[in-house]
């Protein structure tokens, strides 16, 4: 079976299952697992922040990066089509008594001028503005990228009001391949960064919040009282760890196979998709209601050894990942123009 649903459905490698094998624990709610410890002081590095915390999922390192920055009653800014605002079951309403101003952005992007039209004005009357997030790259949007010179742009009027800025980086990585900008560049506007390490990267388990040493320390409240208190967790902490080393140039690979099989969808008739808006490892295409739902097409591929994961009626997500063999993306090429042609 060809798995195209997501970059999450990759399996650790023999050597990436051997270094977890060997790794060195101790109990990580003590700050005491020296794998977890190195991992978290890498990342850091890696995105230019002071420190770092492990956390069992994306979804978890961003409720906890918006609970440290808000109170209850706040407001977050984010796009409309956002992970926190879409797939993260209402967390920000759950957990940290905020509520979400969505803004619909291009592709994923929005402006400055955007955000700025949106700030509520300090009264009694309104819930007050006090963070922005960004997701980099976005998923809903097909993995696009977030351009950094707009980010910059926010993140001078964010600080013109007073607010605080969040990067939600699950496939952050995905965007440093693809540009040739450091990460480190990428983060440098926001206070705190969310990065996924189970995604492209292909570890098993695990993101990593960075921020100041302040915002961390008060994070592993936050951390714990989530549920993500975790204790001889190295054994992950190190299969992420060999991720992070080895895995990031590979994502160039992931990147041109997306694009291949945009390429050919463009061509297929009644099947609608920009290959220049494919920057990285996602395909999202839409199709013409005769061809039927993205549910009716899916059942299709399925039955033809293919996986894919419908998003609406008439859309379709793919996902390029390192399990995959450059025969499964010529089979998947075969199987699509069988079945939409």
């Amino acid at each position: 079976m060809i798995d195209l649903r997501s970059d999450t459905v990759t399996a650790p490698s023999q050597v990436m299952r051997q270094a977890m094998s060997q790794a060195d624990v101790g109990d990580d709610v003590f700050g005491e697992d020296p794998s977890v410890i190195e991992l978290q002081e890498e990342v850091a590095r890696l995105l230019g922040k002071e420190a770092g915390l492990f956390v069992p999922s994306g979804t978890m390192s961003n409720q906890i990066a918006i609970k440290a920055h808000t109170q209850p009653g706040d407001e977050v800014v984010c796009e409309a089509g956002a992970h926190i605002m879409n797939y993260e079951a209402g967390g920000p309403a759950f957990h940290s008594q905020v509520q979400l101003n969505p803004i619909k952005g291009r592709l994923g992007v929005f402006t400055a001028r955007q955000v700025e039209a949106v700030i509520r004005p300090r009264n009694v009357h309104v819930p007050p503005t006090t963070l922005i997030t960004i997701e980099n790259t976005h998923n809903q949007a097909g993995g696009t990228i977030f351009p950094l010179e707009e980010i910059h742009r926010i993140a001078d009027m964010a600080r013109a009001h007073d607010l605080r800025m969040h990067l939600d980086g699950a496939r952050l990585m995905n965007a440093v391949v693809a540009t040739g900008i450091p990460a480190d560049e990428w983060t440098a506007p926001f206070d705190s960064v969310s990065l996924c390490l189970s995604k492209g990267l292909g570890a098993p388990v695990g993101s990593v919040l960075c921020g100041n040493r302040k915002f961390i320390k008060d994070t592993h409240r936050y951390r714990k009282l989530f549920g993500g208190g975790m204790r001889q967790v190295g054994i992950i902490a190190a299969g992420a760890l060999y991720a992070i080393r080895n895995h990031v140039d590979d994502l160039a690979r992931d990147h041109q196979r997306a694009r291949q099989l945009a390429e050919v969808l463009s061509k297929l008739p009644g099947i609608h998709i920009n290959p220049d808006e494919v920057h990285t490892n996602i395909v999202m295409f839409g199709m013409d209601e005769q061809k039927g739902t993205g549910v009716e097409i899916e059942e299709q591929l399925r039955r033809k050894g293919l996986l894919c994961l419908p998003l609406a009626k008439q859309k379709i997500r793919l996902v390029t990942h390192r399990d995959l063999s450059d025969d499964d993306i010529n089979n998947a090429i075969h199987t699509f123009q069988k079945v939409l042609s």
